[in-house]
């Protein structure tokens, strides 16, 4: 398979065919996942740390558990009651890491750039799991195989983002893996929540849900991140709903098959109506959460057979 990348930090140094290598081997992730004995081979012998900065619960249940799946030892640090708590610096953690000698490190961190300074400074291959407003590259990737697998494709379709776009690693990412597959991204949300120079990042930019959702293939729908808000962004949640929440009426302006897609957590009855949430002939919110296990096994197999040779080549060199 190609692909050559030594950590996977985000979706913007990834090639298409990169993309492709990771969502072909998560189909057969897919199908042992739901096999009755669920278990790999990939990571045998190989230590995973999880280092999680920031709370998450799907995330990182869900690189535990593809961790395990595939036979690593895995340990989830507990950042955020850690010697970090007691003034140890990034640096310091990475070279205690280091001494550890782990195999692949799964990091989330609230500051854009954490983790990609944290894999200059340990020898094993670094995953972000989310790093502030920058990245979520496994995120985007668990969209692109659910969307592929409803779709059939994921070249020249028509995808709108809607909702709090402005704090949203995740939509950074889906814009970056979209346009290196040329689908057509929309992005939908009030002025406040779309970044400033949005309309340069060769996407099409409105604050009509109308007009944003007009044939689109699919509707991606965000949660308001309040908690990287730090002043009045929106009226209220009311008014918010009333304009920019998603329900059957709304989506009725999107192609008749279109998808509805959500990263969690869900903010019922503020982004998305809840029946509509549920809805299985429209949603695809519960195979999202299914595809990130099997996706996350596949980045961290072929970051292995990546790390495995480096390590071989330069034992033959030694």
């Amino acid at each position: 398979m190609t692909f050559t990348q030594t950590h996977l930090l985000g979706i913007e140094p990834l090639h298409p065919v990169e993309i492709a290598a990771v969502l072909d081997l998560a189909e057969d992730y897919v199908a042992l996942n739901r096999a009755p004995e669920k278990h790999g081979q990939a990571l045998d012998g190989l230590t995973q740390i999880n280092m999680f900065f920031e709370a998450s619960t799907r995330t990182q249940a869900s690189f535990e558990l593809a961790g395990k799946r595939l036979g690593a030892d895995v340990m989830n640090m507990e950042a955020r009651t850690s010697s970090l708590k007691k003034g140890e610096t990034l640096i310091d953690t990475a070279m205690t890491l280091n001494a550890m000698h782990p195999d692949l490190l799964v990091v989330r961190h609230p500051q854009s750039g954490a983790v990609d300074l944290l894999a200059q400074k340990v020898t094993c291959a670094v995953l972000n799991a989310g790093d502030g407003r920058h990245e979520h590259p496994t995120q985007a990737l668990l969209d692109a195989l659910t969307i592929r697998r409803a779709k059939g494709r994921l070249h020249r379709l028509t995808v709108a983002i809607c909702g709090d776009i402005a704090h949203s690693r995740v939509a950074r990412s889906n814009i970056l893996l979209l346009g290196k597959m040329e689908s057509r991204v929309r992005l939908i949300g009030p002025p406040t929540l779309i970044p400033a120079g949005a309309a340069e990042w060769g996407v099409e930019v409105t604050d009509d849900m109308e007009e944003g959702l007009k044939g689109a293939d699919v509707v991606m729908m965000l949660r308001l991140q309040k908690e990287r808000m730090d002043g009045g962004f929106i009226p209220s949640e009311r008014e918010y709903y009333w304009r920019f929440g998603l329900d059957a009426e709304t989506l009725a302006h999107a192609a008749p098959d279109a998808i509805v897609m959500h990263p969690g957590p869900m903010n019922r009855g503020v982004e998305i109506d809840g029946l509509l949430a549920d809805d299985i002939n429209r949603s695809v919110i519960q195979e999202q959460v299914e595809m990130g296990v099997a996706v996350r096994m596949a980045a961290m197999d072929l970051l292995a057979r990546n790390l495995r040779a480096g390590r071989a080549e330069e034992r033959a060199h030694a």
